[in-house]
């Protein structure tokens, strides 16, 4: 039977005189994979921040991992929330190697110091950047890498103390074309794997969501305007509705795409 992950009832994030999120509910399960979708300011990195526990929200409850957040031990949970973001990227040291980026998260911090690390870790650590095809960077600075590089060796840490929920905060924003297709084609090795842990993915673009995400949380200002399986929920009303602009919506094979539709 599948675990309930992520329960939000009525939650609202305020910022000074601003909703950021106002009355979400939201409930995902570990046999779900989930696309949080919607244009600039919707709110959906702030969503995602408060399922990482990076932030409390103001009104609402919240139960992650069957965790209510006002008891939970933030810190333990923490260990079992994978995450990727740009945010985290910024806070890397200059000269910090893949490798290392990659076995502090075993620790939960960013920049190696005097901490041991056994066989194990390095060869698990490995293992993870060579799934994510960054296996020949393990030398490299992290700083030294292209964009699609450090997208891929952020997703390999993420995953490093086996998390039981990896959340990606739009993983191929900034990539080109042929970047984009190989970080979704990993994603989606990912979402094959039974051992993975249950995935959140955050992005503006529905052609940026892989093959195999299976339910959908469409936003805009805060609030959700639909969520449930993907197929129900990326219609060509809801997706309007949600960037404002009448669009055109198809789907070839396992992958989405959107046009805005010519007015007369």
């Amino acid at each position: 039977m599948a675990a309930e992950v992520l329960r939000l009832r009525g939650v609202g994030v305020r910022y000074d005189r601003s909703m950021l999120l106002r009355d979400v509910d939201w409930t995902a399960y570990s046999n779900e994979s989930w696309v949080v979708i919607g244009p600039n300011g919707a709110g959906k990195t702030t969503l995602l921040q408060v399922a990482a526990t990076l932030i409390a929200p103001t009104h609402g409850s919240v139960e992650i991992l069957g965790e209510p957040l006002e008891r939970a031990d933030i810190a333990d949970l923490r260990t079992r929330i994978g995450m990727a973001s740009a945010a985290i990227a910024d806070q890397v040291p200059h000269n910090e190697k893949v490798i290392d980026l990659v076995l502090t998260a075993s620790y939960g911090i960013l920049g190696r110091d005097a901490e041991d690390y056994d066989s194990d870790d390095v060869t698990r650590a490995v293992e993870l950047l060579d799934a994510l095809g960054c296996a020949h960077l393990i030398r490299r600075r992290f700083a030294s890498l292209s964009e699609g590089e450090r997208k891929r060796v952020q997703i390999a840490r993420s995953l490093m103390a086996d998390p039981e929920m990896l959340l990606l905060d739009e993983p191929a924003a900034g990539l080109d074309l042929g970047g984009r297709e190989d970080l979704l084609r990993r994603i989606a090795g990912l979402l094959k794997d039974p051992r993975s842990p249950m995935m959140v993915l955050v992005t503006h673009h529905i052609e940026e969501v892989p093959e195999g995400f299976t339910h959908a949380l469409l936003m805009r200002k805060g609030t959700v305007l639909a969520a449930g399986p993907l197929t129900d929920v990326f219609t060509e009303r809801n997706l309007s509705r949600c960037f404002g602009v009448p669009l055109l919506i198809e789907r070839h094979s396992s992958r989405w795409s959107a046009r805005a539709l010519e007015l007369p």
